[in-house]
């Protein structure tokens, strides 16, 4: 079985990290970069096909909630909390959410879907998304290149030492998930406080 997956890795690299950089991300960029240090595919190809990828995936989030409002209005009920984060992000941070947004775990594909439900200018979306794709690809893969030796040995001692490196990773996604949560919790917080201050000034 892992010899098929590493088979099927070096036969379609791209094509993998082109779709996985579309639906996730950064494990298919560690990915391009070890695959890169190994020589199996060529570094700046990888890293655009990667850009293309996120690009991609983030154009369609975009054109989803331009021209499906309809449905959207059914997700709206069932993901207010993130469309709610997603609109307050947008209006404090303006154009450069979409460099923020491919780095907030759990609002990735809200907030290009909240920008596409918006008259925001679907060219100057566009132009931003891929020069943030391009950087997002290099900023992770770069790295992977570079230390892409170590990692491979981290990788090896992982598989030999799963029974520690599973609880890690648990213990490591559960902090990331509370922290982002905590971040979600305090931006609500924020308006819940400003809006208390306004009717009380009235």
């Amino acid at each position: 079985m892992e010899e098929i997956f590493i088979n099927l890795i070096h036969d379609y690299s791209y094509i993998i990290i082109f779709i996985w950089c579309m639906l996730e991300g950064e494990m298919a960029l560690i990915m391009a970069g070890i695959l890169s240090h190994t020589g199996v595919i060529i570094l700046p190809l990888a890293i655009f096909v990667a850009a293309l990828g996120g690009f991609a995936g983030d154009q369609l989030y975009f054109y989803i909630g331009r021209y499906n409002k309809s449905k959207i209005s059914k997700k709206l009920k069932s993901q207010r909390r993130k469309f709610a984060i997603a609109h307050l992000l947008m209006k404090k941070y303006g154009s450069w959410i979409i460099f923020i947004q491919r780095y907030l775990y759990g609002l990735r594909t809200i907030l290009p879907i909240s920008i596409g439900l918006t008259r925001y200018s679907a060219k100057k979306f566009a132009f931003i998304n891929f020069i943030s794709a391009l950087a997002w690809a290099s900023i992770t893969i770069l790295p992977s290149y570079i230390l892409g030796d170590k990692i491979i040995k981290v990788l090896e001692h992982s598989k030999n030492h799963w029974y520690i490196a599973i609880p890690l990773v648990i213990i490591f996604l559960s902090i990331l998930i509370f922290a982002f949560k905590k971040f979600e919790d305090n931006i609500l917080n924020k308006r819940h406080e400003i809006k208390k201050r306004k009717r009380n000034e009235i």
